[in-house]
């Protein structure tokens, strides 16, 4: 292990001489800038703003900048001089459940590891003692110009120190938080429940880096000469506008496995029926509304009938309805008897005992 700082671990009387390693690696593709005519490195030298002569290592020191844009030059010697007890230990000041340990403050996880043979014992102590208190050490150290709040865990068989933020490093979630009230429905979080388990947990030894993966295949077709791979789709984008519909399909994707990398579907989740959006609703409404209309018709028809009947006028034939069309709540008049082929006619045409008044009435006007 490549050791990033060394000193003592104080336990109390206890000290402990352990030296720091990182705990994790990246995989970040990293890439150079080149003259692209010639593919030439592109190098960046480091110049004197006053003289403007370009500088080597050794003629480079630091300073600090006091608000006053003053500058105050300070040797490594001095800094390393400072009257820090932190500067080659770290002093345990207490033990605290990890639980309460704001997840926002952890930083950089590294190893602690002895630094001597002679270290084995007191370290295996220390790391036993946190194992069966279940708690976690809390000291300070300083490395790299810098003093860190330091957590310190048992993890199998070595401690780990994770670097934590102070708390005033944190910054306020007042900023980030939505504006205005917004309003959720009981549906819409019980949908939002059914996605959880619908979804199941997540197994982060699953996941991989997508992006370097790609990025290695695209290099080695290009040094071989082979075909590139194919260009990837865009993720659909823009606004949801159906909360609820959103949702639904979310938990049918996660149920038919269609879950995301890592996830597996659960096969207890329930889909809950969703009410019907604004649009559908409307439509709803008018399509009712028309079939009302229909509905009376027949009665309205019916009802003309009538009317035509009481008044001595031919009727004309009602309009008998669909089967297909549902029943009126409205009771209509029994439409009349069927008239005759004859009576079918038109209206102008006078009956026979019409006739025979007309005859005589013409005769008694004759005689008078």
């Amino acid at each position: 292990m490549r050791s990033v700082w060394s000193g003592n671990l104080a336990f109390g009387l206890v000290s402990i001489p352990v030296k720091l390693g990182a705990a994790v690696s990246s995989h970040k593709i990293g890439f150079r800038q080149v003259h692209l005519p010639d593919l030439g490195r592109v190098r960046y030298q480091k110049t004197c703003e006053v003289d403007h002569k370009v500088l080597s290592a050794s003629d480079i020191g630091r300073a600090y900048e006091t608000p006053d844009d003053q500058l105050v030059p300070l040797s490594d010697d001095e800094l390393q001089a400072l009257p820090l007890p932190t500067a080659k230990t770290i002093e345990v000041h207490g033990f605290l459940d990890t639980a309460t340990v704001d997840s926002m403050q952890l930083d950089t996880p590294y190893f602690l590891a002895p630094s001597s043979p002679a270290a084995n014992k007191p370290y295996v102590l220390m790391r036993e003692a946190l194992s069966r208190s279940g708690k976690a050490a809390v000291g300070k150290f300083a490395m790299r110009n810098s003093e860190h709040l330091a957590l310190i865990t048992s993890r199998d068989d070595v401690l780990v120190l994770q670097t934590l933020r102070w708390p005033d490093e944190l910054n306020s979630a007042a900023e980030a938080a939505p504006k205005g009230r917004v309003n959720i429905s009981d549906n819409e979080l019980r949908l939002a429940d059914t996605l959880i388990d619908a979804l199941g947990e997540a197994d982060l030894s699953a996941f991989h880096d997508e992006y370097a993966q790609a990025v290695e295949a695209l290099v080695t077709a290009k040094l071989e000469g082979a075909e590139l791979p194919p260009a990837g789709e865009e993720a659909a984008g823009g606004q949801v506008v159906d909360l609820m519909s959103a949702l639904a399909a979310s938990v049918e994707a996660a149920k038919s496995g269609a879950a995301p990398e890592g996830q597996a579907p659960s096969e207890d989740a329930t889909v809950t029926r969703l009410r019907p959006t604004g649009r559908k609703t409307a439509a709803k409404k008018t399509a009712n509304g028309q079939g009302a209309d229909r509905k009376k018709a027949p009665a309205k028809k019916a009802a003309a009938s009538a009317k035509s009947a009481t008044s001595g006028s031919t009727p004309s034939k009602p309009s008998t309805p669909k089967s297909s069309a549902p029943k009126s709540d409205v009771s209509a008049p029994e439409p009349a008897a069927p008239e005759s082929a004859a009576s079918k006619k038109t209206g102008a045409k006078k009956t026979p005992a019409k006739k025979t008044a007309a005859k005589k009435t013409a005769s008694k006007r004759r005689a008078g």
